[in-house]
């Protein structure tokens, strides 16, 4: 039965991917590292900050200290947050979506690999945070996605506010890239996937695939459901 629609962030309620490709690239160019976009959407678009600068060090590619990695990802944070004041944008269609759900009495979340300041700052900017009751950052969670950590707190928080006893059987996660697919189905949760970032052949894990939120009915999600 559907109780709960949980949302990925970048990609799906913003269109803040690319401005996460470029403070990327901003704030590695003094390490001698650049990201290609079609690397950062292939190998690295679904993860934390954090863990993104942990996997280029990781790979040999980024050579600095434990110390210099939160400081890397605070100067990251601060780039971020001036472009998307300039530049961010809330994707055409959410906005309706989003009365859709309400209007039906389906809860709304969200669970992103981005930080809550970057997140409530778009969210306060376009007037839309008062349709979620929760959002599940990556500095809530230890692991972010594919693990299903993120999805499940942000379950568990919507279970303890309207105590509807919703398992991961009433959720229905909207996602833009197979980390999140991924992550959604490791939390026993359905799955919807919008073309936004991928096309459909990248998506195909999900149990529905659409280009934009303006095909999904909330018919469609009750049979996703079903």
């Amino acid at each position: 039965m559907l109780k709960a629609v949980i949302f990925d962030f970048d990609g799906v309620i913003t269109d803040s991917e690319v401005i996460h490709f470029r403070t990327f690239n901003m704030v590695l160019e003094p390490f001698g590292v650049t990201l290609s976009k079609h690397e950062y959407y292939a190998n690295y678009l679904g993860l934390s900050d954090l863990d993104l600068i942990k996997q280029l060090i990781a790979e040999g590619r980024l050579d600095i200290g434990n110390g210099e990695v939160e400081e890397l990802c605070r100067q990251k944070n601060k780039a971020f947050e001036k472009l998307m004041k300039e530049d961010g944008n809330i994707i055409d269609g959410v906005r309706e979506f989003l009365n859709r759900l309400r209007k039906n009495d389906i809860l709304m979340a969200i669970c992103s690999g981005a930080l809550l300041s970057e997140i409530m700052l778009i969210l306060e900017d376009a007037r839309i945070s008062g349709f979620f009751e929760t959002v599940v950052s990556a500095d809530q969670v230890k692991k972010g996605k594919p693990h299903p950590d993120g999805f499940l707190l942000a379950m568990k928080r919507l279970d303890k506010k309207h105590n509807l006893d919703i398992k991961p059987a009433d959720c229905v996660v909207v996602e833009d890239s197979r980390w999140g697919l991924q992550a959604a189905k490791a939390a026993g949760m359905h799955s919807l996937a919008i073309t936004n970032s991928y096309d459909a052949g990248e998506l195909k894990i999900a149990e529905k695939i659409v280009d934009h939120l303006n095909e999904v009915t909330i018919d469609m999600l009750r049979e996703i459901c079903a």
